[in-house]
């Protein structure tokens, strides 16, 4: 679940660079907009996998992710 947690935040923050950087959101842009049903479910793994990550913080050996 960490590594899954992990990929999804990894991806959220490419995607977050390419809107500060570019002005592009990709995630928009492959699913139909930011209002399309899919986006806002991507949108919403995402968030749901940076809280997932914060219990990454207070694991007694974070090099140890499973």
């Amino acid at each position: 679940m960490d590594k899954i947690a992990l990929i999804l935040v990894i991806i959220g923050a490419l995607n977050w660079g390419s809107v500060g950087i570019f002005n592009f959101d990709a995630v928009a842009y492959l699913f139909g907009g930011t209002t399309a049903v899919v986006s806002r479910i991507i949108y919403t793994l995402v968030a749901l996998a940076g809280i997932w990550c914060i219990s990454l913080l207070f694991k007694k050996e974070p090099s140890e992710i499973e």
